[in-house]
This record gives structure tokens, sequence and C-alpha cells, in this order.
């Protein structure tokens, strides 16, 4: 039996985290696993590929909200790159926001920071074997929306903010990011988060179909405030 377990292949996580603690934290309780390796670590998102490109990772525990590009956006990107990577979304925010955009953009699961090694032990397992895993704080909400289709009318009133809609508009029009950030004078950075917000929120893996389903749904039509 020892023989066969020490041929079990390790499963071999990447931890994204702008925090140093907690990225060091994560390594040192998962280094007690037998069956996990954390083969490396990183600061942000946007150094996300480069180490996933060394390394190989078969899981990542990806936070949310980090300088740059978000881990929403992130996900979408590195799972179009390598789409047999498993993302656990490891976060502090019980958002219904982050949820859906996260679980739309490919993610294999939603994780709170507070959840308990084991937990997240057990998650990780079962993430690498294909299964969805959310967090028991999160569980109810995703039964909750799972009986509810939103209309298109909901998805401009209540789901996309009023920023949102205008970057929207400025998308349909063709302007690029950084056009679109000249125009509303905000930075490039923030307007990747707010194109990032609209395909989360439309189920869209690019710019094109979110337009295009905008305007199905007739959202260009309404006024932005």
């Amino acid at each position: 039996m020892a023989a066969v377990l020490s041929r079990m292949k390790s499963v071999q996580i990447l931890i994204v985290d702008d925090q140093t603690l907690i990225r060091e934290g994560l390594a040192i309780l998962l280094a007690q696993e037998t069956e996990i390796e954390v083969v490396g670590t990183a600061g942000s998102a946007d150094e996300a590929p480069e180490e996933i490109e060394l390394l190989q990772p078969d899981v990542l525990l990806m936070d949310i909200q980090m300088p740059g590009m978000n881990g929403v956006a992130a996900t979408r990107t590195i799972l179009q790159r390598w789409p047999s990577i498993r993302v656990l979304m490891l976060t502090t925010f019980n958002d219904d926001q982050y949820l859906f955009e996260a679980l739309r953009a490919g993610a294999s699961g939603y994780l709170l920071k507070d959840t308990d090694t084991r937990y997240l032990t057990k998650a990780i397992h079962a993430a690498y074997r294909g299964e969805q895993v959310l967090d028991p704080g999160v569980t109810e909400k995703v039964v909750r929306r799972a009986l509810t289709t939103p209309t298109c009318e909901e998805i401009l009133t209540e789901r996309l903010t009023s920023r949102e809609k205008q970057v929207l508009v400025l998308m349909a029009e063709g302007y690029t990011n950084a056009a679109i950030a000249h125009r509303l004078s905000l930075s490039e950075g923030t307007v990747k988060n707010h194109v990032s917000h609209i395909l989360g929120k439309f189920g869209s893996r690019d710019r094109t179909h979110a337009v295009r389903l905008a305007v199905e749904w007739g959202l260009l039509d309404q006024p932005t405030s």
C-alpha cells in the first residue's frame, strides 16, 4: 500500500494572491498534505501566466481582488489558454457579483478564506477530479439563483452599474479599452475590470459576444445614467 501511495501523483498547486502572508501561510499549510504539492506562488494575476507556463500546475488557488487584473478576469484569460487547469477562487468576498462572475468565467469552485484546511484540501482534490466545489457559505446563493432566470431588463437595471452601462455602449461602438479609458477619464486597468464584469454578467467569453447579446436584448437602446 505504501508503495502505491508513493507512486500517486501529487496535485500541483499555484497560489495567486497579492498578500505575502496569505501566500506563505497557504504554502506552509498545504505542504503538510502528502498528496498536494505547492509548486509556486504569484503576487498578482498578471504574474500568473508566466508561472503557469514555467510550472504547469494542476490547480490554481486564485484571489479575486488584486492590483492590476482581478482574479475573475485572470481566470477567464488563463482558461482560454490552458483549458485543462482548474481554478479555485479563494477570497474574503462572500459577494453575489464576484461569485457568479467567477463561475461564469469557468472557475471550478468558490471558497472563502476562513474555510478550514481539511475542507480546502478536499476541495483541491475535487477540483482536480473535475468536480465543482462551493463553500458552504455561498451554496444557498447558487441554489437561489438557479431557481430564478434574470431577464435582460434585470441585467441592465440591477446587475450592471451605471459605469458598466457606459463602458458597454462604448464597447459596442468599437472603442478599445485605452480609448474608453480616455473618454471616461478612467485608468485602462479600471476599464479592463469593468469589461471583465460585463463579460461575467453576460456569461460571455469575449467582447464580441457580449455586444451581440446586448444588441439582441435591446440593452443599448436603454438610457445610461
